[in-house]
C-alpha cells in the first residue's frame, strides 16, 4: 500500500509524522496540507496530538498517544525526561536512539547549508561522536526556594516553564555531579542565604569542579563556613563566589597566588599536542571535553598546515585552536573580539612555551584584539597574508568577516598585494549562520564547500554543531 494511501485512510485526528524539525519536533501534516509541530513525536509514527497554539498555516501541539512508534524510539535513560508536567527541559532527544539524532542533526545541516546557502558540500565528514551520558562539564543550574514544598530545587528549567525541575538526578553531566545535587540542595536550604542564591555554575576541569554561586546579597559567616565545610567533605570541589557580573567572580578564601584559573587547578589537555589549558569558570569553554579533544584534532586535519605557512584563528577565545597551530604552524594570528580575552590567550600561550621540554615547541604566536563583527576589508588586509584560516565564530556567525573577503575577492583593488586563505575551515554552533556564510564564501568569495559534517557535542538535545572546510577555486 502507497504512503499516499495510507495517510487518506488515517482515522480522524490520526497524524503520521514525516520529519523532525531543528527543536526536536515532529513534523506532521493534516489532509488540508496545514503543518503540525508536535513535542514528542518522531519521524515515521502516527499518532495523536493535543493542539496548544493554532496559526493559519501550523499549529503546535503536544503527543498524546502513538498508534505506530517508530523503531528507533528508546526508553529515556532520565526519569526526569518526558512530556509529563514538571519534566526537565535540559533534554529534548532522550526518546531517539543516539544514532538517528546524530543522522538528524546532520540532515538539519545539509538542509541550512541547501535552502539558506545555496551551497552543497562536495563531502560528507563521517560525524564526530563521543559518550552520549555524563559529557556536560559545563552547566548552568537554577536556585529556586519552594515555600510551597518546603524544598530547594537545584537543576535545569521545566519544559518551556520559568520553573525548577525537580530533579534529583541528571545523567548528562559527570556522575560526581549528579551526586551532588541532592547535597547541593540540602547546603542552601540550611543557609542565610536560602533566598538570595538563584544559580549555581558547573565549571568541571580535569581534576578541579568549580561551583559558581551566584549571591544577590553579601552571605554570612556562617554561610561561608558552611560553603567550606561543604568542599571539604567533597573533594575536588571549589567553592566560586559572583556577587554581581561575571567579572566579579573570585575563589573562596582566594590567597594572592590564585588569580588565575591555572593556579588553581582548574585546566583541561589536549593531549595531542602537549597542550593544557587553564581557565577560569566563567570562562567559555566547550561544555564537551570528549568530542573538543577530537574537534580539535579534526580541525587541523582538515586544514593540513604545514610549518612554512602562516595561520590566522577568528574568534581565538583562550587559544583553544591557535596553541595547538603553534605546533604546525610558521606563525599564528589568533584575533579575538575583547582585550580580556586576548591577555587570557597571551597567558595560556606563555604558559604552555615556559613549560620547557615538557610540552611542544610553539611557533612565534601573536593575540589581538578586533571588533569581529565590524570587518572591514581594509581592517583584513591590515592583518596580513595567511595561507589558512580557522573560523570558529559565536552563534551569530562570521557575517562581517565573510563579507569582507567577499568584497575583495569581487574587487581585488582594495587589497592590493594581500592573497585570500587558500583553505578555511569553519567550525560552527549554528547551522543557519554558518549556511549565510558558506552562500557567501561560495557564491561571492570564490570558494567551495569540499567538506562539511556534524559535531555532535550536546547529545539529547536539538544543539547543532558543525564543521565545514572551503578551497579556494
Amino acid at each position: 500500500m502507497s504512503e499516499e494511501i495510507v495517510k487518506k485512510t488515517l482515522p480522524d485526528g490520526w497524524l503520521e509524522v514525516d520529519a523532525l524539525d531543528i527543536d526536536a519536533q515532529g513534523v506532521a501534516r493534516r489532509p488540508d496540507g496545514k503543518v503540525v509541530f508536535i513535542e514528542g513525536a518522531l519521524p515515521f509514527e502516527i499518532v495523536s496530538a493535543k493542539v496548544n497554539r493554532r496559526k493559519n498555516s501550523w499549529e503546535q501541539a503536544t503527543l498524546t498517544e502513538i498508534h505506530r512508534e517508530s523503531s528507533q524510539r528508546v526508553r529515556p535513560r532520565c526519569p526526569h525526561f518526558g512530556l509529563h508536567e514538571g519534566a526537565c527541559g535540559g533534554c529534548k532527544m532522550q526518546h531517539l536512539h543516539e544514532g538517528a539524532q546524530v543522522a538528524i542533526k546532520q540532515r538539519v545541516l545539509e538542509d541550512n547549508l541547501w535552502h539558506l546557502g545555496k551551497v552543497k558540500a562536495e563531502n560528507i565528514l563521517r560525524p564526530i561522536e563521543g559518550p552520549p551520558w555524563g559529557y556536560r562539564w559545563r552547566a548552568r543550574f537554577s536556585v529556586r526556594h519552594v515555600r510551597k514544598k518546603e524544598a530547594v530545587l537545584v537543576g535545569f528549567h521545566e519544559r518551556k516553564s520559568r520553573y525548577v525541575a525537580d530533579i534529583k538526578e541528571c545523567h548528562v553531566v559527570p556522575k560526581h555531579v549528579s551526586d551532588l545535587l541532592l547535597p547541593l540542595r540540602a547546603l542552601i536550604g540550611s543557609m542565610d542565604a536560602i533566598e538570595t542564591c538563584p544559580q549555581i555554575e558547573l565549571a568541571c576541569g580535569d581534576a578541579v569542579t568549580a561551583l559558581v554561586l551566584r549571591h544577590l546579597e553579601p552571605l554570612s559567616e556562617g554561610d561561608l563556613g558552611k560553603l567550606r565545610q561543604f568542599a571539604a567533605d567533597h573533594p575536588g570541589v571549589q567553592w566560586w563566589l559572583q556577587p554581581k557580573g561575571p567579572d566579579t567572580v573570585k575563589l573562596l578564601d582566594e590567597g594572592p597566588s590564585t588569580g588565575s584559573g591555572g593556579a588553581v587547578g582548574l585546566s583541561y589537555a589536549l593531549p595531542e599536542f602537549g597542550i593544557t589549558m587553564p581557565f577560569m569558570p566563567t570562562d567559555f569553554t566547550q561544555v564537551n571535553p570528549h568530542i573538543n579533544r577530537v574537534l580539535v584534532s579534526r580541525a587541523l586535519r582538515l586544514l593540513d598546515v604545514r610549518d612554512d605557512e602562516r595561520v590566522i584563528d577568528w574568534f581565538c577565545g583562550l587559544g583553544n585552536f591557535s596553541l595547538p597551530l603553534a605546533t604546525r604552524a610558521r606563525e599564528v594570528l589568533g584575533i579575538e573580539g575583547s582585550e580580556a580575552l586576548v591577555a587570557r590567550s597571551r597567558q595560556n600561550y606563555e604558559l604552555n612555551r615556559a613549560r620547557g621540554g615538557v610540552g611542544p615547541e610553539l611557533c612565534p604566536t601573536e593575540f589581538v584584539a578586533r571588533n569581529l563583527f565590524e570587518m572591514t576589508p581594509e581592517m583584513l588586509t591590515r592583518d596580513g597574508v595567511a595561507q589558512k584560516w580557522l573560523v570558529d565564530p559565536p552563534r551569530e556567525g562570521a557575517f562581517a568577516l565573510s563579507k569582507a573577503l567577499a568584497d575583495l575577492h569581487q574587487q581585488p583593488e582594495l587589497g592590493a598585494a594581500w592573497q585570500p586563505p587558500q583553505r578555511i575551515v569553519y567550525v560552527s554552533c549554528n547551522p543557519a549562520t554558518l549556511a549565510r556564510d558558506a552562500g557567501l564564501l561560495v557564491h561571492q568569495a570564490g570558494y567551495r564547500c569540499t567538506a562539511a559534517g556534524v559535531v555532535n557535542m550536546f547529545p539529547h538535545t536539538a544543539h547543532v554543531e558543525s564543521i565545514a572546510v572551503f578551497e579556494l577555486e
